[in-house]
């Protein structure tokens, strides 16, 4: 399996950020980590072994971004509108820097997104924020309300990078294309929260696959055996 280590300077960011890519070929999935993570983690937990197959026969590319959740939603020594400010630049990098970069590299028109934990945060917020470069969204253990994090602050960024308070009233063709699968398990702690963003895409007429695991708690394990099964979707 083709593992390559990326390190390139983002003017969004104004920084330099770190990424590792498995695959030389493939339809091009950009994973998330969780809370905080880096991006060696789904390496590390063994999620992109479990992908291996889709890897190898040249059906699927992963790119494992950084996350810079230290400095934007984890960051409590910072003012709330610094952290979600911060959170904006790296929503930037990702739009205009990274994804047009990979689209380009894979000769695609859209990328597939995915994240487990706090990654699955990532990963539908930005499928949601600009639907026109995202043909896949899968969560895994997802929650998706970040309030919680900016004790009290609200302004215009936190509400457009909060989905549940910018998707209901989001207007995108772009919404009704998209494979959207929100993955949980029967005593997953983040259960709740992708059973209310289930609601609130029902309500929209926009189709995808709440995924309920059996017995299964939040935790790598149940990812594992998530991740190859909605890859086999694309």
């Amino acid at each position: 399996m083709q593992e390559t280590y990326h390190k390139f300077w983002s003017h969004c960011l104004g920084r330099e950020i770190e990424m590792l890519s498995f695959g030389n070929w493939g339809y091009p999935v950009l994973l998330f980590p969780t809370s905080m993570g880096r991006y060696y983690e789904n390496k590390d937990f063994k999620l992109i072994e479990s992908a291996r197959w889709f890897i190898e026969s040249g059906k699927i590319k992963i790119y494992c971004i950084d996350s810079i959740d230290k400095d934007s939603w984890y960051a409590k020594h910072l003012h709330p509108a610094t952290r979600i400010y911060n959170h904006t630049c790296y929503d930037r990098m990702l739009n205009e820097e990274l994804v047009p970069s990979i689209r380009q590299e894979c000769n695609v028109e859209k990328i597939g997104v995915a994240g487990c934990s706090f990654g699955g945060y990532h990963a539908l917020n930005f499928a949601f924020k600009h639907p026109d470069k995202v043909a896949y969204m899968f969560s895994m253990g997802g929650a998706f309300d970040i309030k919680q994090h900016l004790e009290g602050h609200y302004d215009d960024n936190v509400f457009f990078n909060n989905p549940p308070d910018f998707i209901p009233d989001a207007q995108n063709s772009h919404f009704y294309d998209m494979k959207v699968v929100l993955g949980t398990s029967e005593h997953d702690f983040c259960k709740g929260e992708n059973e209310w963003m289930s609601q609130i895409l029902h309500r929209k007429g926009i189709n995808h696959w709440l995924d309920i695991r059996p017995f299964a708690n939040h935790d790598w394990p149940i990812w594992r055996e998530m991740f190859p099964d909605y890859l086999s979707k694309i």
